[in-house]
């Protein structure tokens, strides 16, 4: 058994280094949303305008859910700003729930725009609207629908390879986006074949959708809230039972986000070691989580006598 009293302390560049990573994740997450932001506005504005050119409640919908979608990367980033500061005496955790916070915002856009897009069905029914189709319509949906089908693929891409619950939460408005612009191509064609009350239908469907992804985003959200386990405790007992010196490992916790997760276990020792051998130990431990989950952004291990 390898003597623990010979593990070196960590140094200062060890625990420089994971704020040095946070840094520049966010860095990452804020480019990916700018990025992300000018193109909503593109898209947003070309079905906007003219669906309220040719009267297109189907069109207009559409472009009011890219315009929430502009509207969330903007919270995103308001969220991740008020995120990035280090942890302090008042916050010794960190301010991370900022960006749950951020995701659960846009998780009420969803539902306020579902709410909105109701209200115009049921007015555009009661009035008896009818709307205009041209080539120009489905020349925009079908360039507005690949630049959301590439967005949503990217975006989602992203969210996964940072671990960001913002990226994640977008990814899934941008992509009701796709299923949305959809609707309303089928209600395009409705409409030219002559059947106009389509139209407030497709602006249903679309508020449907919406308020699906809200119920995803939602969820999310309340699972960083209500500290949902974050890592199979089984997973973290395999690894750490590994190294030398630990004769057991239980009391296994996590929560936090999915990118910013706290670990508090219980590790077994010989009853006979020292304070300091133990708690050499404990720090051995500790680094080993560290690097061996990237998710992982503290540790607190309590230490136990073998038999007690």
């Amino acid at each position: 058994m390898a003597d623990p009293a010979s593990l070196d302390e960590p140094s200062d560049n060890f625990t420089f280094a994971p704020f040095k990573i946070a840094m520049t994740r966010l860095q990452d997450i804020r480019r990916i949303l700018l990025r992300v932001l000018l193109l909503n506005i593109l898209v947003a504005t070309a079905k906007w305008v003219y669906g309220v050119i040719t009267q297109s409640l189907g069109m207009q919908a559409d472009g009011l859910h890219s315009f929430f979608d502009g509207l969330s990367n903007v919270v995103g980033l308001l969220g991740l700003w008020l995120a990035s500061p280090q942890p302090d005496t008042n916050h010794p955790y960190g301010h991370k729930k900022f960006e749950t916070l951020a995701a659960g915002a846009i998780g009420g856009f969803l539902v306020m725009t579902c709410l909105y897009l109701l209200w115009k069905a049921h007015r555009s029914w009661t009035m008896d609207v009818h709307p205009e189709v041209t080539t120009i319509s489905f020349m925009i949906m079908f360039i507005t629908l690949a630049i959301n089908i590439f967005v949503t693929k990217w975006e989602r891409q992203k969210g996964k390879e940072l671990k960001s619950d913002i990226l994640t939460a977008d990814s899934y408005h941008t992509a009701s986006d796709v299923l949305t612009s959809l609707s309303v191509l089928a209600g395009l064609i409705a409409i030219q074949a002559g059947y106009p009350l389509i139209d407030p239908l497709v602006a249903v469907f679309i508020a449907g959708v919406i308020a699906w992804t809200a119920i995803i985003v939602l969820k999310d959200v309340l699972s960083s809230l209500t500290d949902r386990i974050r890592i199979d405790p089984q997973d973290i007992r395999t690894a750490v039972i590994t190294i030398p010196g630990i004769l057991d490992c239980h009391e296994i916790r996590t929560r936090g986000l999915t990118n910013h997760v706290f670990v508090d276990l219980s590790i077994h020792v010989e009853p006979t070691w020292s304070v300091e051998q133990a708690h050499v130990l404990a720090t051995e431990v500790e680094a080993f989580l560290l690097t061996h989950f990237d998710s992982v952004e503290d540790v607190v291990v309590h230490i136990e006598p073998e038999g007690h």
